[in-house]
């Protein structure tokens, strides 16, 4: 199922509203709690490098990788744009998080934005979690964020229509998901709308984002079988317990 091909092209815009700038200083926080001077990150599944962009100006140095080859893109073009001091403590690669070995140790790894959500099999989870550990120094940090099972499943998730635009186009994105009740699936269907503003040229294309809705036993577990140990699970940007009323939670694990 190939996603973020031609949504790459409007996907900063439509999250320019997403507050990477405190979800980096968040994550930069619970890094030094947790595992405090820690200077090297991996970030799976880093889209745009937006998150990475953030955080190398707190001094780390970051290697991001992503399956999308227009997302790499679209995160070098934004690597250019850095100061030579900061980019030169930033780096990405095309590469699938279940598969790749870089052959070089972090003090912490990032999956953030739901990318573990979408690993859909216990095997895809399996192996996007030994990546993350076989990419850490003993004693090194994971960190990743999903889809909390008990509030997908209190509050369902329904159609959405999220429309944005900026200077040069006009963009509309329909979301209409089908929820896998035994699969713990949830199939989104985006059908995308883009207006250039100039030509009034209207492009339309669909994509299907599938992912998985987690629970915290079998993150225990899966944790375990990998070997980490799992220190906490609460409310994504917070240090709350999750609940019914939490779509978002994070993990903090320790290899």
């Amino acid at each position: 199922m190939k996603v973020f091909g031609d949504a790459a092209r409007c996907y900063d815009l439509l999250y320019r509203d997403k507050d990477y700038a405190g979800e980096a200083q968040f994550l930069h926080n619970l890094l030094q709690c947790h595992f405090p001077g820690a200077r090297t990150l991996l970030d799976l599944g880093c889209g745009t490098g937006r998150h990475a962009a953030h955080l190398v100006q707190e001094d780390y140095e970051i290697h991001g990788v992503e399956l999308s080859g227009p997302m790499v893109a679209r995160a070098q073009d934004r690597w250019q744009q850095l100061a030579p001091d900061r980019a030169g403590r930033l780096t990405f690669s095309q590469g699938d998080l279940r598969t790749i070995r870089l052959g070089g140790l972090f003090d912490a790894v990032l999956a953030l934005f739901h990318v573990v959500s979408y690993q859909l099999s216990n095997d895809d989870l399996r192996a996007a979690l030994v990546t993350a550990r076989e990419h850490l120094k003993p004693g090194g940090g994971f960190i990743f964020d999903y889809w909390y099972g008990p509030a997908v499943l209190t509050d369902r998730p329904g159609i959405r229509v999220k429309r944005v635009e900026d200077e040069a186009v006009r963009v509309t994105r329909v979301a209409e998901p089908v929820m896998q009740a035994n699969d713990n699936l949830v199939d989104i269907n985006y059908q995308f709308f883009l207006q250039d503003k100039v030509s009034g040229r209207l492009d339309t294309f669909q994509e299907t984002h599938r992912l998985r809705y987690l629970f915290k036993p079998e993150i225990d577990l899966l944790l375990k079988e990998t070997g980490f140990q799992h220190l906490l699970c609460r409310a994504w940007l917070s240090d709350q317990e999750p609940g019914f009323d939490t779509w978002s939670v994070y993990s903090v694990a320790k290899k």
